[in-house]
């Protein structure tokens, strides 16, 4: 790379700055990543569509990036379990359009909306244990809410008990965590692979109707099954995509409607579609930033640039859901807004298999928590939540809320 890098921050506390900064540099920009790696980031939406697509772009750091295969990146590196996993994110060409066919059919339509009763099932014990508050009390809705919702729907998809369940919970925590130490990396490393090798172990001796079940069972049109890594490694991905991602949807769905009560009335008083809310959460507070990794399998001229065989690439979604070359006004959130595309799902052939699911998330979970709740209410000024240490997510540390008005306390003077 020839110019010299702007070093990202890790912790993630203005990300949309940050985003903003590093468009007006240019359609790709070198950055540097913990460790001092560096990569290209690409920030408008037009040319990360092309870079979707684009064969010569790939996820597999096995086949494509030199500095993993020489080991010129070491095994304690702060984001090695990005790249290290053997699974449907990170494979290319053929391997991946097998594990793809293999992991699809544990996302049939059929079972997406065989899921729909559950969801509202959980919405409503969630719901229930959270109207159980003292009036006017403080909660954090991103740990009573946010994050129990997706993660206990998606430990049923699969199958994983609550104890299970705990122990990838702390893995995964660490491993959205940018300003982890490369100890801590090591340490992630080492977590999910023991989480996952004990419970696809009770999965084997119970099999049941889940998709942990159905990918261990899981044969292609060749005969082959997935590897054990790559068995792992799958369901790892299925439980951290499907929970962190949605985690943060949901957090920022709120938190965008508790700050614009005109825009809250219009969708709560039904003027305005869920459906609607939940596209422009997406576009505006796209709650996967930035995905490591991508490589250039290929030289790819790029405006004037060239990223060069095996360089590393991350795609800026937090900037290109914000591009204003696609929308007017992008920063503002408006759910009334005609035109709300975004790719925040991904694009091309590594679209998430579970958006069906996730969509259904937000618009029972929101839905049934605004009915419930219509004092729903900021705790703290905007201003003061605080990011996650992260520019992977997109997402705040709490959420703190009032779900209904104080009572008042003594009487008269």
């Amino acid at each position: 790379m020839d110019k010299c890098p702007y070093v990202l921050d890790v912790t993630g506390k203005d990300i949309h700055a940050e985003a903003h900064m590093l468009r007006a540099k240019g359609s790709a920009t070198p950055v540097e990543l913990p460790g001092g790696v560096t990569a290209w980031m690409v920030n408008d939406y037009a040319t990360a569509r092309k870079m979707l697509t684009d064969p010569r772009i790939t996820k597999s750091a096995r086949a494509h990036w030199p500095a993993f295969q020489s080991g010129e990146v070491p095994p304690d590196w702060e984001l090695i379990s990005w790249v290290a996993m053997d699974n449907i994110s990170t494979s290319w060409g053929k391997d991946h359009l097998r594990l793809r066919r293999l992991v699809g059919k544990a996302f049939t339509p059929r079972r997406v909306q065989a899921i729909k009763p559950r969801i509202v099932e959980l919405t409503d014990q969630l719901i229930d244990a959270l109207a159980a508050t003292e009036p006017g009390e403080v909660v954090d809705l991103r740990e009573s809410f946010a994050y129990p919702l997706p993660a206990r729907l998606v430990a049923d998809l699969i199958g994983m008990d609550e104890t299970a369940l705990a122990k990838t919970a702390v893995v995964i925590e660490l491993m959205v965590d940018t300003t982890a130490t490369p100890e801590q990396a090591a340490a992630v490393l080492a977590g999910w692979r023991g989480a996952m090798a004990e419970f696809i172990e009770s999965k084997r001796r119970n099999p049941g109707e889940d998709i942990a079940s159905d990918l261990i069972a899981a044969r292609d049109e060749d005969g082959s099954r997935l590897s054990e890594p790559e068995l792992a490694d799958t369901i790892f991905a299925i439980l951290g995509a499907g929970t962190e991602t949605t985690i943060n949807f949901l957090d920022k769905a709120t938190t965008a409607l508790l700050t614009h009560p005109e825009q809250r009335e219009m969708v709560t008083s039904g003027r305005v579609s869920w459906k609607e809310v939940l596209e422009e959460t997406l576009r505006a507070e796209a709650p996967l930033a930035s995905l490591p990794l991508r490589f250039a399998a290929d030289d790819i001229e790029l405006d004037g640039i060239t990223i060069r065989k095996g360089e590393p690439i991350l795609i800026n979604y937090t900037g290109v859901g914000r591009d204003p070359a696609l929308h007017h006004d992008p920063d503002a959130f408006d759910v009334t807004r005609a035109d709300k595309e975004h790719i925040s799902f991904g694009y091309g052939p590594h679209y998430c298999l579970g958006a069906g699911i996730a969509r259904l998330i937000g618009e029972i979970g929101l839905s049934t928590l605004f009915e419930r709740f219509p004092d729903l209410s900021l705790a703290v000024p905007a201003e003061e939540l605080q990011p996650l240490p992260t520019f992977i997510m997109n997402g705040h540390r709490s959420l703190p809320v009032r779900l209904t008005v104080p009572a008042l306390t003594g009487g008269p003077a």
